[in-house]
């Protein structure tokens, strides 16, 4: 398994826990890590990723809520909540991460910890952010050319009834 896939698993893992049992375990993640690899490179990238997703949750959760649209966020699958809190940190903070992979491995990682159709949601979803982030950097309105109502791209490109 390559260095990140598994860091970004072990963060997973990790913001799982924090999330379910609060921040009270923030002194068991080094400890965490070093008991399931002994790369130090794969430690410090999840590391990086449960600090980092942790310190700004309010805001990645702010922005998954407004993008899932018909979903609130405290009513997802914790799962999948993580998993899109790791790739939103991903596409937002992370330049060194081409948005395609941070995509494909949040995919990956739903569909290895949740259900099947976790990777179609969290794909949805981060797809969604990704436009959202393109488009704020370019200065246009954040999913701009979307008639209200409309959450993707896709949704654009189909005739209207």
């Amino acid at each position: 398994m390559r260095k990140r896939t598994e860091a970004r698993q072990l963060a997973l893992q990790m913001l799982y826990q924090l999330d379910t049992c609060g921040g009270d375990l923030m002194d068991e993640i080094v400890p965490f890590l070093k008991r399931n690899t002994k790369n130090n490179d794969t430690i410090s990238y999840a590391k990086e990723l449960i600090f980092g997703t942790w310190e700004k949750r309010t805001h990645i959760d702010k922005l998954i809520g407004e993008v899932a649209k018909n979903w609130q966020i405290n009513r997802m699958a914790i799962v999948d909540r993580n998993v899109l809190m790791i790739g939103t940190y991903e596409l937002l903070f992370k330049s060194d991460i081409p948005p395609a992979v941070a995509i494909n491995e949040a995919i990956d990682i739903a569909k290895k910890f949740s259900t099947k159709s976790s990777g179609q949601f969290v794909n949805g979803i981060l797809d969604n952010i990704r436009i959202r982030n393109e488009n704020t950097a370019k200065g246009v309105e954040p999913l701009s050319g979307l008639e209200k109502g409309q959450t993707s791209v896709q949704e654009c490109n189909q005739p209207t009834q």
